[in-house]
């Protein structure tokens, strides 16, 4: 069994709550998309391009979408504006995939050797503590072996809301007082983690510098420090978005690509928001496979992404 077991019925329904705020707003605006309309025509995808533009999924990845679904009309000649869901979710299904994004049933892991390094990056108040708080929560729950290290040191709260955590997870954490290099302390967890034969490491950093030099500067050290322990770590950079800021997410992971070779993505406040397209511009803009995604305040909501899972709860025909 998968660390997460994703594909449970209850997972399923968490994942349609979530995202009902998001679906509700699609259903509405898809629905005034082809209002007295029989086929797909200019004036269908003129709107349908206003419409995904208007749930966050971006313009750049809007237009893509658009020029897909034009390539499929001219085709096939004649289409109904029945097929027009069907379409959205084939179309938007395959460039996730294009954007490395796996449907994944489990975490990544290695079959053999030292441990798992994970380093999380994002901006204070995305919902970065949280996550790493649930991931440990749900690898510990699987029987791994967790320690955390909190390498921001640059706040107080960033290190006192991690040791609650880790409590909450029951895991080790590893840290110094504030002010402390966040380096050094990356070096001592995962020193300590070799030492217990950890599985899994999950290292928290700043979520904010005065600017991008010294961002990068600081996570560039981290990472060189790291392998000086463990040569391949970290094995991933996990960039948490805050899902319900739509547009403003961009600019975050515009931040931090610039800042660091990002390898995976978090969306987090999905619930509650009706922004839950940028899940798909963020993806197709920056290249970068959606890892996770947060659905709701308890441990079980943060979730494995699944395309296909996502996009048809998001654009599927069945609004029950």
């Amino acid at each position: 069994m998968g660390l997460f077991n994703w594909f449970t019925e209850d997972k399923k329904k968490n994942l349609d709550q979530g995202l009902a705020k998001t679906k509700e707003s699609v259903f509405q605006k898809l629905t005034r998309v082809i209002a007295g309309k029989s086929k797909v025509d200019e004036d269908v995808l003129d709107n349908l391009e206003e419409m995904l533009i208007s749930s966050d999924v971006g313009v750049q990845t809007t237009l893509r979408i658009i020029e897909r679904i034009k390539l499929r009309v001219s085709r096939d000649k004649y289409m109904n504006t029945d097929e027009l869901n069907r379409i959205l979710r084939e179309e938007i299904s395959a460039l996730l995939s294009e954007n490395q994004t796996r449907d994944l049933e489990d975490l990544p892991f290695p079959a053999a050797g030292g441990p798992y390094v994970i380093m999380v990056v994002g901006v204070n108040g995305v919902g970065k503590t949280t996550t790493i708080g649930k991931l440990a929560y749900q690898y510990k729950s699987a029987g791994k072996k967790v320690i955390l290290g909190a390498a921001d040191t640059f706040r107080a709260a960033a290190i006192e809301q991690l040791e609650i955590w880790s409590e909450r997870a029951d895991v080790p954490l590893i840290k110094q007082k504030m002010g402390a290099d966040p380096a050094s302390v990356a070096y001592d967890t995962l020193r300590s983690a070799v030492a217990q034969k950890a599985d899994v490491v999950i290292v928290d950093t700043a979520g904010r510098l005065h600017n991008k030099v010294n961002l990068m500067n600081e996570l560039t050290k981290i990472r060189n420090v790291m392998k000086k322990v463990i040569p391949e770590a970290p094995q991933e950079v996990l960039l948490i978005l805050d899902g319900s800021t739509g547009q403003n997410a961009f600019e975050q992971a515009r931040q931090f690509t610039a800042a660091t070779e990002v390898t995976a993505l978090a969306l987090t406040k999905l619930d509650g928001t009706a922004k839950g397209g940028v899940v798909i511009g963020i993806s197709d803009q920056f290249k970068i496979p959606v890892r996770y995604i947060g659905i709701g305040e308890k441990i079980e909501d943060l979730q494995i992404f699944n395309k296909d899972v996502f996009v048809e709860s998001l654009f599927g025909t069945d609004q029950s």
